[in-house]
Formats: structure tokens, sequence, C-alpha cells
């Protein structure tokens, strides 16, 4: 494996970061101006560089409020160089982050073929539930569209 340095990502990096997504059929074609307004609006932008080329690797972002929710997203690992052990790394740096210090627990949503992965890097799939008029009652994600 070739020797990667951790990197926190900037705007300047979007077009760097559309390409590493491109790699991702979920995500390819990523305009770049949106991409570097993403990583703007991220309050943890990480990036896994190599040394010898400077390409960028690999790369994940996080928003959180800093005190009890932090979400992972769009952690992403270039094709070529998946099996590594690089998204580990990568995790490793986003949950070791300065800035997510006082937050009690991370969010991922995940593809299921990726939650081994996941549980490698210490994730555990989470069924939360609430206690609600004196019973327990299951939280259900949901999600609007636009």
């Amino acid at each position: 494996m070739t020797a990667v340095s951790v990197v926190e990502l900037t705007p300047e990096d979007a077009a760097d970061l559309a390409a590493l997504y491109d790699d991702y059929h979920v995500w390819a074609g990523r305009d770049t101006d949106r991409v570097a307004a993403a990583i703007d609006g991220s309050d943890v932008a990480v990036g896994l560089r190599e040394a010898a080329t400077d390409q960028l690797v690999a790369a994940a972002r996080v928003v959180t409020d800093g005190a009890y929710y932090a979400s992972v997203y769009d952690v992403v690992v270039a094709e070529a160089r998946r099996g590594e052990g690089l998204g580990n790394e990568l995790l490793a740096a986003v949950v070791d982050h300065d800035a997510l210090g006082d937050v009690p627990r991370l969010n991922a949503a995940c593809r299921e073929g990726l939650t081994e992965f996941y549980a490698g890097c210490g994730f555990e799939q989470s069924r939360e539930s609430v206690k609600h008029d004196g019973r327990e009652e299951d939280l259900i994600h949901m999600v609007y569209h636009r």
C-alpha cells in the first residue's frame, strides 16, 4: 500500500473530490460547484491523499451540531484502492477529529452490503427507541426528497 496522509478538505479540493465521486456510480457526475458548496457547508471534511502523487484517494464529510448529533456523509474510496484499508484509516480520522470530540455518537447511513465494513470501523447497527407516554416507541428514519 502506498503511503497516504490525512488532509482537511476545502472548497479548492472540489474538482479532486468530484473526480473521486465519479469512481462511485451513485455519485458520478456531481457538479464541481455543488461539491465545493458541500465541502464548505460541512463541519468536517477530510480526505486521504497519496503521498507520492498528492492524488485524493478517499474522503468523507460530517455535519454536526457539536453537542448531540453528527452525521457522516459521502464516504468514498477510489475504486482502484479499495481493499487496502484506506476506508478504515479514513473513518478513524473522522471519528478522532477534534471538531467531534464532544459529540457522543456519529450516525452514518450505508447500503446493506457495507454494514460489515462500518462495523469493522466501530459503528453498530442501531434500532433506536424512545420512551413516550410511558411506553417504548421505535424511531424511524425519515427522508424528505426535493
